[in-house]
């Protein structure tokens, strides 16, 4: 047992020492800049997801709406999950489909200038396929963090961040990290522009 819990461990932060790579950071920053330019043009972030990622979408909204780091309080930063409640969703996939969940959100909650963010292990779901096309007709650019090569969603991106594994747990582990570094950039780049201020 002990060596399977070195094993995933080690795994995890194999996979993210490859993230170290040039075109990754190059593909990191290229996101951030889409995230920064995104909320000075007062617009706002959207975020989506299924399973596990779901669960990362709300998360990472959470962080920009409330707070990213305990020593930096600085404003709400505009930002929504298409996972909303499960009233919504079995309503949806009652009555539509699931396949619809998101891009019947995104009709509703979406305008021009927004930015979509897709988080996808498999790059495949027809839901994400589905939002990515509404985007793009709303006029919103989509952000994909993916992994196995990007699928189908890949090729539906404006900017994408394959995280190079298929092991679906590998992945979500690197995604929330790349979460967290966006964040972290965006803060960033706004505090450093004096966009935000630091409240405390």
């Amino acid at each position: 047992m002990e060596n399977n819990f070195k094993k995933n461990i080690e795994e995890s932060i194999k996979l993210k020492k490859l993230l170290l790579e040039k075109k990754f950071i190059n593909q990191l920053e290229e996101i951030g800049d889409e995230l920064f330019e995104t909320i000075i043009n007062e617009n706002k972030l959207i975020f989506c997801g299924n399973g596990g990622s779901a669960a990362d979408a709300q998360h990472l909204v959470a962080e920009l709406l409330i707070r990213f780091r305990s020593n930096i309080n600085r404003k709400p930063l505009a930002a929504i999950s298409l996972v909303q409640d499960t009233s919504t969703i079995t309503a949806c996939g009652n009555d539509y489909g699931f396949e619809f969940l998101f891009e019947r959100n995104l009709r509703a909650l979406g305008k021009k200038g927004d930015l979509l963010i897709c988080i996808s292990t498999s790059g495949n779901s027809k839901n994400l396929l589905l939002a990515a096309d509404r985007a793009h007709y709303l006029g919103i650019k989509v952000i994909g963090l993916l992994g196995n090569k990007g699928g189908n969603l890949g090729k539906k991106c404006n900017f994408s961040l394959i995280v190079p594994s298929s092991e679906t747990a590998r992945i979500q582990e690197a995604h929330i990290t790349i979460g967290h570094a966006l964040i972290e950039y965006l803060e960033n780049r706004l505090l450093q522009a004096k966009l935000i201020e630091n409240e405390i």
